[in-house]
């Protein structure tokens, strides 16, 4: 059985003059951010490791999961690959998972984030807003072999406040 949590990052500030991937956080994604990480580590299993975009806000972002979980920079990885929004680079993150992991967490971007939630979960979803948490279940062994789930649970900023 491998798991995989999946979280968009939080929200963003366009409020600054830098490169869509310097983007910071705005404050209302600080604190959704920690709502979400603080609210789910009591209700999940741990991940074994986070893998994260690069990108300013997915790496703030993954922070509080990595923070809220006692994640250590050993089970922290930053990926380019993850700066995707179509997808097709985060499958072959997620396909390239070490085997010997059976919970990850990676945090990354919509477009890609809505479509790998409908492509491999059971539950169909509109958007996954920022801050936005899902976990997926998948009835294999080998990371490689993930394709379609079960989604075990979904929680959004919304359904906190």
């Amino acid at each position: 059985m491998k798991t995989l949590y999946l979280v968009r990052h939080a929200k963003s500030s366009w409020k600054y003059d830098v490169t869509d991937h310097l983007r910071p956080l705005k404050k209302r994604g600080h604190n959704d951010a920690t709502l979400v990480s603080e609210k789910i580590k009591n209700e999940i299993e741990p991940p074994q490791k986070i893998l994260t975009s690069d990108a300013n806000r997915a790496r703030t972002t993954a922070e509080y999961f990595k923070k809220a979980f006692n994640i250590t920079d050993d089970n922290y990885e930053l990926t380019h690959d993850l700066y995707d929004f179509s997808g097709q680079q985060v499958m072959q993150v997620i396909k390239s998972i070490d085997n010997f992991l059976d919970r990850a967490m990676i945090v990354g971007h919509n477009h890609a984030f809505t479509s790998m939630v409908n492509m491999m979960g059971s539950k169909k979803i509109e958007n996954l807003p920022t801050s936005g948490f899902v976990m997926i279940e998948f009835d294999v062994d080998d990371w490689n072999d993930v394709s379609t789930g079960t989604t075990k649970e979904m929680v959004f900023p919304r359904h906190l406040k």
